[in-house]
């Protein structure tokens, strides 16, 4: 087979992560190539993975010039399926489906009405495009059954969509920084303090209030703690405004974007996230490679990794009482975060591997040339 996936080419966290592992693995199965409507760091981190990669540049979001490129690509290089990642490529496979004769297919990584919930302009057409893309597609890889059900709801046909599960090389090299490195980089002091954590962009999906308020009750109990957030976003003045009012400033940590994320996941000893919408995110994977237990809302399909009292903890939505509650279990049980840090190892090591992944792609991609 031969597969072409087609990406925005700004692709950052969770969706960046997922097509390098899968297209990684998948190479190693069949003719993968990467084709990329701008030029950024994804494009060389798919270099650095020794993945076929090629930008074909949009000087503009709606530069159409790249339909004809693309289709001579396709025609001429025999591929036998069009795998799209993002709104970007989605908006761009809505016309080029009219020029070519294969299948073309669409991973849904998040819920496409949320994708810019923070900003006006973009929530209004950006979704709306993409939206109406969607419904063009031949097929669907969602990466949760909770995903493939929302789909069902908005009246996708059921015989068109796929689940796989986001999945994580195990043996891929993970580059860090010591723990004591990491916090004099941000001149923070650590020492005899449990480390909580979030990494996510600060935008209002990923709920960072309810984060934040839960370290404020946490530290009405405990001070031998200190709460990080690493990630930029929107709603980052509103955040940090909030925990100047709190007058929790000295405790809650604000790192911007963290390159390195291994050396964020390596320096913290807890694991959160408080979505109000995900899939299955990397974050909760990427800190399972370091054994860093989680307490994550039970959202998108996390309840298929993690298991109350094994491997972490899931909560409702903005319940910032039972996340204090979690912490301060942790807090008082501090043996308890390494052992359930080595059964959320164990889990995403049984059941979460890219190559699993990838095998599952590989499946899908017959089943569709099959038809």
């Amino acid at each position: 087979m031969k597969i072409l996936h087609l990406v925005s080419g700004g692709d950052t966290g969770g969706a960046k992560s997922h097509i390098i592992s899968l297209t990684k693995e998948l190479d190693k199965l069949m003719d993968i190539k990467i084709i990329c409507l701008i030029e950024d760091i994804f494009y060389y981190d798919v270099l650095e993975a020794g993945v076929n990669i090629e930008v074909f540049e949009q000087k503009k979001r709606y530069d159409m010039s790249v339909i004809n490129k693309l289709k001579y690509e396709i025609v001429n290089g025999k591929y036998d399926i069009v795998h799209c990642h993002g709104a970007r490529a989605n908006f761009i496979a809505m016309f080029l489906k009219k020029k070519i004769n294969i299948p073309i297919i669409t991973t849904i990584h998040s819920d496409y009405k949320l994708d810019f919930k923070d900003n006006f302009y973009k929530r209004i057409v950006y979704t709306t495009i993409n939206s109406m893309a969607l419904k063009k597609f031949d097929y669907y890889i969602a990466v949760s059954d909770a995903f493939k059900e929302m789909l069902l709801d908005r009246g996708f046909k059921k015989d068109k969509i796929f689940t796989v599960y986001n999945g994580i090389d195990l043996n891929n090299k993970m580059d860090f920084v010591s723990k004591e490195e990491f916090f004099n980089r941000y001149n923070i002091p650590y020492e005899n303090k449990i480390i909580v954590g979030i990494a996510a962009r600060l935008d209002l999906v990923k709920d960072h209030e309810t984060f934040i308020n839960a370290a404020n009750n946490v530290l009405k109990h405990r001070q031998d703690i200190i709460f990080l957030i690493a990630g930029t976003g929107n709603n980052e003045k509103r955040l940090k405004d909030l925990v100047r009012e709190m007058e929790i400033e000295d405790y809650v940590y604000f790192l911007g974007f963290v390159q390195d994320k291994y050396s964020f996941f390596n320096a913290i000893d807890i694991n959160v996230l408080t979505s109000v919408s995900e899939s299955f995110p990397y974050v909760i994977l990427e800190g399972a490679r370091l054994k860093k237990p989680v307490i994550s809302t039970d959202v998108g399909g996390i309840n298929n990794l993690i298991e109350n009292e094994h491997n972490g903890w899931l909560i409702d939505i903005g319940d910032s009482k039972a996340l204090t509650e979690k912490i301060l279990f942790f807090m008082n049980n501090k043996d308890v975060i390494e052992v359930m840090g080595k059964n959320l190892f164990e889990s995403v090591k049984s059941n979460f591997s890219s190559k699993k992944m990838a095998e599952e792609h590989e499946k899908i991609y017959k089943k569709i040339l099959k038809n």
